[in-house]
Protein backbone atom coordinates (compact mmCIF):
# COMPACT_ATOMS: atom_id res chain seq x y z
CA UNK A 1 0.00 0.00 0.00
CA UNK A 2 1.33 3.33 -1.10
CA UNK A 3 2.27 5.64 1.61
CA UNK A 4 0.89 3.07 4.46
CA UNK A 5 1.27 3.65 8.21
CA UNK A 6 1.60 0.60 9.89
CA UNK A 7 2.18 -0.29 13.76
CA UNK A 8 2.83 -3.75 14.25
CA UNK A 9 2.60 -5.14 18.15
CA UNK A 10 5.13 -7.24 19.30
CA UNK A 11 4.34 -9.11 23.09
CA UNK A 12 7.31 -9.79 25.10
CA UNK A 13 8.26 -12.14 28.28
CA UNK A 14 11.59 -12.84 29.00
CA UNK A 15 12.84 -12.63 25.46
CA UNK A 16 16.25 -11.57 25.91
CA UNK A 17 17.50 -14.68 24.31
CA UNK A 18 14.83 -15.11 21.53
CA UNK A 19 14.87 -11.80 20.54
CA UNK A 20 16.59 -10.48 17.21
CA UNK A 21 17.29 -6.78 17.19
CA UNK A 22 18.62 -6.81 13.89
CA UNK A 23 15.76 -8.25 12.05
CA UNK A 24 13.20 -5.70 13.29
CA UNK A 25 15.63 -2.98 13.19
CA UNK A 26 16.44 -3.69 9.50
CA UNK A 27 13.59 -4.46 8.14
CA UNK A 28 12.10 -2.19 6.39
CA UNK A 29 9.71 -1.79 2.84
CA UNK A 30 9.75 0.80 0.32
CA UNK A 31 6.05 1.64 0.24
CA UNK A 32 5.23 1.41 3.08
CA UNK A 33 6.38 2.82 7.10
CA UNK A 34 6.36 0.33 9.56
CA UNK A 35 6.65 0.66 13.03
CA UNK A 36 7.02 -1.83 15.73
CA UNK A 37 5.64 -1.33 19.27
CA UNK A 38 7.54 -3.97 21.80
CA UNK A 39 5.39 -4.49 24.95
CA UNK A 40 7.52 -5.81 27.85
CA UNK A 41 4.86 -7.68 29.63
CA UNK A 42 6.58 -7.93 33.11
CA UNK A 43 9.96 -9.68 32.19
CA UNK A 44 11.89 -10.94 34.65
CA UNK A 45 15.02 -11.36 32.58
CA UNK A 46 17.03 -8.88 30.42
CA UNK A 47 14.28 -8.26 27.95
CA UNK A 48 13.50 -4.11 29.57
CA UNK A 49 17.07 -3.19 28.78
CA UNK A 50 17.05 -5.04 25.39
CA UNK A 51 13.97 -3.74 24.24
CA UNK A 52 15.32 0.10 25.32
CA UNK A 53 18.49 -0.42 23.23
CA UNK A 54 16.35 -1.25 20.52
CA UNK A 55 14.23 1.69 21.16
CA UNK A 56 17.55 4.06 21.27
CA UNK A 57 18.66 2.64 17.57
CA UNK A 58 15.24 2.72 16.01
CA UNK A 59 15.02 5.99 14.80
CA UNK A 60 11.63 6.39 15.80
CA UNK A 61 10.34 3.05 14.62
CA UNK A 62 10.39 1.61 17.50
CA UNK A 63 8.49 2.47 20.81
CA UNK A 64 8.64 0.53 23.95
CA UNK A 65 5.15 0.12 26.08
CA UNK A 66 6.44 -1.16 29.59
CA UNK A 67 3.90 -3.33 31.68
CA UNK A 68 4.62 -3.37 35.18
CA UNK A 69 3.58 -6.84 35.77
CA UNK A 70 3.05 -9.91 34.16
CA UNK A 71 -0.46 -9.80 32.32
CA UNK A 72 -0.47 -12.29 30.14
CA UNK A 73 -0.16 -12.54 25.87
CA UNK A 74 -3.58 -11.10 25.51
CA UNK A 75 -3.48 -8.31 27.81
CA UNK A 76 0.13 -7.51 26.38
CA UNK A 77 -1.37 -7.31 22.79
CA UNK A 78 -4.51 -5.19 23.72
CA UNK A 79 -2.53 -2.35 25.88
CA UNK A 80 -0.17 -2.81 23.00
CA UNK A 81 -3.14 -2.41 20.25
CA UNK A 82 -4.51 0.43 22.34
CA UNK A 83 -1.53 2.54 22.83
CA UNK A 84 -0.86 1.71 18.49
CA UNK A 85 -4.36 3.11 17.75
CA UNK A 86 -3.61 6.21 19.46
CA UNK A 87 -0.71 7.41 16.71
CA UNK A 88 -3.19 7.39 14.32
CA UNK A 89 -2.20 4.50 11.89
CA UNK A 90 -3.39 3.32 8.61
CA UNK A 91 -2.72 -0.31 9.78
CA UNK A 92 -2.30 -2.11 13.52
CA UNK A 93 -1.60 -5.45 14.30
CA UNK A 94 0.22 -7.79 16.49
CA UNK A 95 3.52 -10.10 15.60
CA UNK A 96 4.93 -13.04 17.73
CA UNK A 97 8.39 -11.91 19.19
CA UNK A 98 10.33 -15.17 17.97
CA UNK A 99 9.29 -14.18 14.18
CA UNK A 100 7.95 -17.78 13.68
CA UNK A 101 6.42 -15.99 11.02
CA UNK A 102 9.24 -13.97 9.82
CA UNK A 103 8.69 -9.95 8.78
CA UNK A 104 8.84 -10.53 5.23
CA UNK A 105 5.46 -11.83 5.36
CA UNK A 106 4.17 -8.55 6.19
CA UNK A 107 4.40 -7.41 2.30
CA UNK A 108 1.63 -10.12 1.64
CA UNK A 109 -0.64 -8.78 4.51
CA UNK A 110 0.16 -5.16 2.65
CA UNK A 111 -1.41 -6.28 -0.93
CA UNK A 112 -4.46 -7.97 0.27
CA UNK A 113 -5.14 -4.59 1.80
CA UNK A 114 -4.68 -2.77 -1.04
CA UNK A 115 -6.66 -4.59 -3.69
CA UNK A 116 -9.08 -5.84 -0.97
CA UNK A 117 -10.59 -2.55 0.39
CA UNK A 118 -13.43 -4.26 1.98
CA UNK A 119 -10.87 -6.33 4.20
CA UNK A 120 -10.54 -5.39 7.58
CA UNK A 121 -8.22 -8.15 9.30
CA UNK A 122 -5.84 -10.59 7.86
CA UNK A 123 -4.61 -13.31 9.74
CA UNK A 124 -1.40 -15.80 8.81
CA UNK A 125 -2.45 -19.37 8.39
CA UNK A 126 -0.02 -22.27 8.56
CA UNK A 127 -1.05 -24.66 5.97
CA UNK A 128 1.68 -27.26 4.42
CA UNK A 129 1.42 -27.09 0.81
CA UNK A 130 4.01 -27.27 -2.14
CA UNK A 131 6.70 -24.59 -2.71
CA UNK A 132 5.77 -23.50 1.04
CA UNK A 133 8.08 -23.89 3.94
CA UNK A 134 5.85 -24.76 7.25
CA UNK A 135 7.31 -26.52 9.69
CA UNK A 136 5.70 -27.57 12.55
CA UNK A 137 6.25 -30.11 15.35
CA UNK A 138 3.74 -33.05 14.40
CA UNK A 139 2.36 -33.32 17.91
CA UNK A 140 1.38 -29.64 18.07
CA UNK A 141 -0.40 -29.88 14.40
CA UNK A 142 -2.34 -32.82 15.12
CA UNK A 143 -3.69 -31.19 18.52
CA UNK A 144 -3.83 -27.64 16.56
CA UNK A 145 -6.40 -29.42 14.07
CA UNK A 146 -8.63 -30.95 16.45
CA UNK A 147 -8.67 -27.23 18.39
CA UNK A 148 -9.31 -25.57 15.01
CA UNK A 149 -11.89 -27.85 14.09
CA UNK A 150 -13.62 -27.13 17.74
CA UNK A 151 -12.79 -23.35 16.89
CA UNK A 152 -14.41 -23.28 13.59
CA UNK A 153 -17.50 -24.47 15.20
CA UNK A 154 -17.84 -22.17 18.05
CA UNK A 155 -17.40 -19.09 16.08
CA UNK A 156 -20.03 -20.91 13.19
CA UNK A 157 -17.03 -19.57 10.06
CA UNK A 158 -14.81 -21.81 8.57
CA UNK A 159 -11.85 -20.39 9.99
CA UNK A 160 -8.61 -22.51 9.41
CA UNK A 161 -6.06 -21.22 11.77
CA UNK A 162 -6.79 -18.84 14.39
CA UNK A 163 -3.70 -19.34 16.63
CA UNK A 164 -1.10 -18.10 14.02
CA UNK A 165 0.86 -15.03 16.12
CA UNK A 166 0.62 -12.43 13.14
CA UNK A 167 -2.71 -10.73 12.74
CA UNK A 168 -3.09 -7.09 10.89
CA UNK A 169 -6.48 -4.87 11.17
CA UNK A 170 -7.28 -1.42 9.32
CA UNK A 171 -7.53 1.30 11.75
CA UNK A 172 -11.64 1.90 12.43
CA UNK A 173 -14.11 2.20 15.41
CA UNK A 174 -15.18 -1.52 14.67
CA UNK A 175 -11.22 -2.28 16.01
CA UNK A 176 -10.96 0.21 18.83
CA UNK A 177 -14.23 -1.47 20.07
CA UNK A 178 -12.76 -4.80 19.73
CA UNK A 179 -9.28 -4.05 21.74
CA UNK A 180 -11.32 -1.85 24.21
CA UNK A 181 -11.85 -3.84 27.19
CA UNK A 182 -10.00 -6.55 28.41
CA UNK A 183 -10.51 -10.46 27.21
CA UNK A 184 -11.95 -13.05 28.44
CA UNK A 185 -9.45 -15.54 27.49
CA UNK A 186 -5.88 -15.38 28.15
CA UNK A 187 -5.07 -18.10 26.01
CA UNK A 188 -7.04 -18.22 23.09
CA UNK A 189 -7.89 -14.55 22.42
CA UNK A 190 -7.20 -14.88 18.71
CA UNK A 191 -10.41 -16.78 19.18
CA UNK A 192 -12.25 -14.17 21.26
CA UNK A 193 -11.21 -11.26 18.73
CA UNK A 194 -13.01 -12.68 15.82
CA UNK A 195 -15.83 -13.51 18.76
CA UNK A 196 -16.24 -9.45 19.47
CA UNK A 197 -16.17 -9.04 15.08
CA UNK A 198 -19.14 -11.11 14.87
CA UNK A 199 -20.84 -9.23 17.71
CA UNK A 200 -20.02 -6.15 16.39
CA UNK A 201 -20.70 -6.33 12.83
CA UNK A 202 -22.92 -9.62 12.55
CA UNK A 203 -21.62 -13.22 11.28
CA UNK A 204 -21.96 -12.66 7.67
CA UNK A 205 -20.69 -8.85 7.63
CA UNK A 206 -17.54 -10.24 9.82
CA UNK A 207 -16.45 -13.41 8.06
CA UNK A 208 -16.76 -10.95 4.64
CA UNK A 209 -13.92 -8.62 6.02
CA UNK A 210 -11.83 -11.56 7.56
CA UNK A 211 -9.21 -12.85 5.15
CA UNK A 212 -7.05 -16.00 6.06
CA UNK A 213 -3.88 -16.22 3.96
CA UNK A 214 -0.90 -19.34 3.44
CA UNK A 215 1.78 -17.59 4.61
CA UNK A 216 5.13 -18.88 2.54
CA UNK A 217 7.21 -19.12 5.54
CA UNK A 218 6.63 -20.63 9.37
CA UNK A 219 9.17 -22.76 11.78
CA UNK A 220 8.43 -23.41 15.14
CA UNK A 221 11.33 -21.75 17.59
CA UNK A 222 12.58 -23.53 20.34
CA UNK A 223 11.75 -22.30 23.43
CA UNK A 224 8.33 -21.78 23.13
CA UNK A 225 6.14 -20.86 26.16
CA UNK A 226 3.23 -23.44 24.78
CA UNK A 227 2.95 -26.51 26.80
CA UNK A 228 0.66 -29.75 26.21
CA UNK A 229 -1.42 -28.87 29.38
CA UNK A 230 -2.43 -25.35 27.54
CA UNK A 231 -4.32 -27.11 24.88
CA UNK A 232 -7.13 -27.98 28.17
CA UNK A 233 -6.86 -24.39 28.85
CA UNK A 234 -7.78 -23.26 25.56
CA UNK A 235 -10.74 -25.83 25.46
CA UNK A 236 -11.91 -24.26 28.79
CA UNK A 237 -11.43 -20.86 27.40
CA UNK A 238 -13.30 -21.72 24.32
CA UNK A 239 -16.41 -22.58 26.39
CA UNK A 240 -15.86 -19.48 27.99
CA UNK A 241 -16.09 -17.17 24.84
CA UNK A 242 -18.98 -19.60 23.24
CA UNK A 243 -21.13 -19.44 26.17
CA UNK A 244 -20.28 -15.44 26.64
CA UNK A 245 -20.76 -14.42 22.77
CA UNK A 246 -22.96 -16.90 21.25
CA UNK A 247 -26.08 -15.45 23.77
CA UNK A 248 -25.59 -12.34 22.55
CA UNK A 249 -28.21 -11.07 19.81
Amino acid sequence: MRGVHAIIVVPCYNEEHRLDPDAFLEFGLDDATIEFCFVDDGSSDGTAALLESMRARGGGRVSVLKLEKNCGKAEAVRRGVVAALEKGPDLVGFWDADLATPLSEIAAFLEVFRERPEIGMVMASRVRLLGRDIRRRASRHYVGRVGATLISISLGLAVYDTQCGAKMFRASDTVRAVFARPFLSRWIFDVEIIARLIEIEGRAAAAAAICEIPIGVWHDVRGSKVKSTDFLRALRDLWKIHRSYARKP
